[in-house]
């Protein structure tokens, strides 16, 4: 998944209106998302209450609904279990879909509407926490495991034989002792399937996304009911989580944005000090490097005759700037041999040379 640069994201609503510069990347994407999922899901087991007080509070929802004309379990439930053709979509629905659709949507807004994403995950992250509260302070047993005198079937152990589900829950076989079941207050099942919709619906441009934004958290709501998971209550609990969440969205980015720039400072501050501690090595290196080489450029000094740099016989350079011994563009001798017609009399240069050394002796001893 290709790296993401945007203009005009900002910190608030689900729109993300504004003019902050968004640098997404999916391996820091991928790592938070899993770590507040990983938060939520160990919340949740260990956040299983009384069991005593959660029957209780699913049979006051229970009651409350038949008194408003709300009790809209019953007669799905009885659809649900009476029809196979129904009630085995409607369990594949409810075990599936959940944790497919949401981060097929993420993935999409990710990769397409990028503007966007930071703020839509964070309404999604705020909300899933919100959900996390809600069954810390009011464990609830869902329809299903209520005394069969309630008139409730649980689809989910009735059709178990048709899917990787057990009895227990929706959990795969031997894994429903791992879940909490009564964490049925609010329905995430139908907040998350919620914010799907909304996302499809303001960002998909093609009747059939806006159809399946329609279609999909309907649908996950009357799931929800038929197979006896969660109460009409639990629906509407999870839709008012879904809103809290989306209002704490700017909120919570102002929160974020303030945080990471006290840090980045502290980050800049690290980073340099590592640059430098680097950077000083290569340094000391060429340091040590030239130290090493000054003895090779240094002048040769052999039996009192001193040479500068780059000759090796005294006195090269004065010599091959007389004419006819000075050297061409390659530092070889020009002109033609001693002795030939037209050059210098050998025995002159050669003269020449003896006494300049000479003299150079001379000197040096004294």
């Amino acid at each position: 998944m290709p790296q993401t640069e945007a203009q005009g994201a900002g910190a608030g609503g689900i729109s993300g209106n504004g003019t902050a510069r968004l640098r997404l990347r999916w391996w820091t994407e991928l790592p938070l998302i899993l770590l507040v999922y990983g938060a939520y899901s160990a919340g949740r087991l260990l956040a299983r209450g009384d069991v005593t007080t959660a029957v209780g509070h699913g049979l006051d929802i229970l009651r409350v609904e038949k008194a408003l004309n709300l009790n809209l379990e019953h007669p799905l439930n009885r659809l649900f279990t009476a029809h196979t053709s129904i009630g085995v979509p409607a369990d594949f629905w409810y075990a599936s879909l959940h944790y497919v659709v949401t981060p097929l949507v993420l993935i999409w807004l990710f990769r397409s509407r990028a503007v966007h994403y930071a703020a839509a995950r964070t309404w999604l992250m705020v909300s899933t926490l919100i959900g996390l509260i809600g069954f810390t302070l009011m464990p609830t047993c869902p329809p299903r495991l209520l005394e069969k005198s309630h008139g409730f079937v649980d689809t989910m152990a009735q059709y178990s034989d048709w899917g990787w589900w057990g009895g227990q829950a929706s959990a795969p076989r031997g894994l429903g002792g791992m879940t909490n079941q009564y964490a049925a207050m609010p329905s995430l099942h139908v907040g998350w399937s919620l914010w799907c919709g909304v996302v499809l619906w303001k960002y998909g441009r093609t009747p059939l996304l806006k159809t399946i934004a329609v279609a999909y958290p309907l649908l996950t709501t009357v799931v929800v009911m038929g197979t006896a998971n969660h109460y009409f209550f639990d629906a509407l609990a999870g839709v008012a989580v879904m809103g809290l969440g989306l209002l704490l969205v700017r909120p919570v980015r102002n929160a974020a944005a303030r945080v990471k720039a006290r840090l980045q400072p502290v980050i800049a501050t690290a980073l340099a000090a590592r640059g430098n501690g680097s950077a000083a090595r290569p340094e000391g290196a060429s340091v040590a490097s030239s130290v090493a080489k000054a003895p090779a450029e240094s002048s040769n000094v052999s039996g009192g005759c001193q040479t500068s740099a780059g000759e090796r016989i005294p006195h090269q350079r004065k010599l091959g700037a007389e004419p006819g011994v000075g050297s061409g563009a390659a530092g070889k001798p020009a002109g033609k041999p001693r002795g030939s017609k037209g050059g210098r009399p050998a025995g002159r240069a050669a003269d020449t040379g003896d006494g300049a050394a000479a003299t150079a002796r001379g000197t040096a001893r004294t």
